[in-house]
């Protein structure tokens, strides 16, 4: 079998399908693993591409980190908490209690000062509406989030300073762009159905480490063959129910072949028709600034932000020196702030961004004000995710082919869950079930006409 990619998808799929049996070869065009996820080093510290987090109902990514031996390069909320600053205001915090669903949230949102009174006490009808909805039912990819919320009688207040806060960083668009499907999956999965499944979790180390280093070690222990600058150029028929995967001077031969890369790509090797309308599904960008500071300015782990440009800001100054034999310093701080759904930054100029960046992050910190910046970088992710509006559930393809015997995985196909890792690895999962599947049709096959 051959894999082509080494994200998540492509990562799962090998591990998956090498369990059951098949002797895998994955091609990786770049020369490491992780796709989406991956890490530099600048001026002695590691910077990651983007944040990236997990919660506790991610089942899939949660199983692949123990197939990788990398879940204690992790950290998992023993309870969901996140605090939420504005300029101005006092911080708020979004909590979950020991009541079971929904009613976890209630005695946070009661209290959350960022909303009045009023907005506080109309949230609760969106939200027994949102636990009631049937996910397989198809009207809701008609509609967005945000015109439904508006009938809901949400304000437009609301929308900002609550449910964006949570739409915004799982659909990488904002409510009035997203699918209510696909939103309505993210707050019954993540936050309604169970009291426990938004729980956050993220890496303790460069995401380098957690996925690309980890997946080495593990693809290797399970017999499979890693060929890093290998893009794929040429799939082919190879005939007799095979196919034939080109990477440079590699010809390589298999009964099944597992695509994982972006779906413009995908499509691209498949040829024309094969994945249909794929590039309907468009793109949406991810901008991260990364801020070293001379001093300490905040003990939260990851904060949230309303009325500011601000989104989430994470602490990753552990993982910046996780290799530093001298330790972390003790005179430094380094915050990573991701912006999704970031049209509007992605053609900053990096300086500008910066600069931004720091003003207002001293209008939610007091003692950012005085720091000064000690190095700082952007990344960018133009194509980070497909862009989560009505109409993409009937666009993004299943596994399966009209191929016989090749298969698509990635967080942009059909999974029902957003864009996400957990997406990703499911994909991949479910890509490597089918070509095994096949695999062992083809064996049983042989096994009857030898008999």
């Amino acid at each position: 079998m051959v894999v082509v990619g080494g994200g998540l998808a492509g990562i799962a799929a090998a591990l998956r399908a090498a369990e059951g049996g098949a002797r895998v070869t994955l091609l990786e065009r770049r020369g490491k693993l992780g796709g989406l996820t991956w890490s530099f080093r600048r001026k002695g510290r590691w910077f990651d591409n983007g944040q990236h987090v997990f919660l506790r109902c991610c089942s899939a990514y949660r199983e692949l980190l123990d197939r990788l031996e990398a879940t204690p390069l992790t950290t998992l909320q023993g309870r969901l908490s996140v605090p939420v600053l504005a300029p101005g205001a006092r911080p708020a915090v979004i909590a979950r209690s020991g009541l079971p669903a929904p009613l976890h949230l209630g005695a946070a949102l009661a209290r959350y000062h960022h909303l009045s009174l009023r907005e506080r006490a109309a949230l609760g009808r969106p939200a027994l509406a949102l636990r009631r909805m049937d996910l397989g039912d198809p009207a809701l990819d008609e509609v967005t989030f945000g015109a439904w919320l508006a009938s809901q009688g949400q304000s437009a207040e609301a929308i900002g300073a609550l449910w964006n806060l949570i739409a915004l960083p799982t659909l990488n668009v904002v409510a009035d762009e997203a699918s209510l499907a696909l939103a309505a999956m993210v707050f019954k999965t993540g936050l309604l159905d169970r009291a426990d499944a938004g729980d956050i979790g993220w890496s303790r180390v460069p995401l380098g480490e957690l996925h690309g280093e980890s997946a080495v070690r593990a693809l290797g222990a399970a017999g499979v063959e890693v060929l890093l600058a290998s893009p794929a150029d040429r799939l082919e028929s190879a005939g007799a129910g095979r196919w034939a995967v080109s990477s440079g001077e590699h010809r390589l031969e298999a009964d099944a072949a597992i695509v994982t890369t972006a779906p413009e790509a995908a499509a691209g090797l498949l040829g024309d028709g094969v994945l249909g309308p794929v590039e309907r599904l468009g793109s949406s960008p991810i901008v991260n600034v990364h801020l070293v500071l001379d001093r300490p300015v905040t003990d939260l782990e990851m904060f949230a932000c309303v009325r500011s440009p601000l989104q989430f800001v994470f602490d990753r100054t552990g993982s910046a020196h996780f290799d530093d034999p001298g330790g972390v310093p003790a005179a430094e701080q380094c915050l990573s702030i991701s912006l999704s759904g970031a049209d509007a930054e992605i053609g900053r100029r990096p300086e500008d961004l910066i600069s931004a960046s720091l003003a207002q992050l001293a209008e939610v910190l007091p003692d950012a004000k005085g720091a000064r910046l000690l190095d700082a970088v952007v990344t960018r992710e133009r194509a980070a995710t497909f862009r989560a509006t009505p109409g993409t559930a009937a666009i993004r393809p299943t596994e399966a082919t009209p191929l016989d015997g090749v298969f698509v995985a990635g967080a942009w196909c059909r999974t029902g869950w957003p864009a996400t890792m957990e997406g990703a690895v499911r994909s991949g999962n479910a890509a490597a079930a089918g070509a095994l599947g096949r695999l062992g049709a083809v064996d049983s096959e042989l096994a009857e006409v030898a008999s």
